[in-house]
């Protein structure tokens, strides 16, 4: 549920440069296997970053960003080497 999630630690995501597109970060995480997928999956509106229902696959990410994944799945983008 999303009341649960809201407490719970989201995974850091190491990415070596930012900002990256959403559905390269969704294949990146292994929630999706390929940007087909990433596009439906976005556009049913079960993707949030940092709260807000994102719809757009080219939806730049940033260090610090938050990304929930139906309601289950929470990311944080981190600048490093993964």
């Amino acid at each position: 549920m999303m009341v649960e999630n809201q407490a719970a630690s989201p995974q850091p995501i190491m990415i070596r440069s930012v900002p990256i597109e959403l559905s390269r970060f969704l294949k990146i995480t292994n929630v999706v296997m390929s940007g087909g997928e990433a596009k439906s999956l976005i556009q049913s509106g079960a993707v949030r970053v940092n709260r807000q229902v994102e719809t757009r696959r080219t939806r730049k990410l940033h260090e610090g960003d938050i990304i929930e994944v139906a309601g289950e799945m929470l990311f944080e983008v981190v600048l490093g080497e993964r």
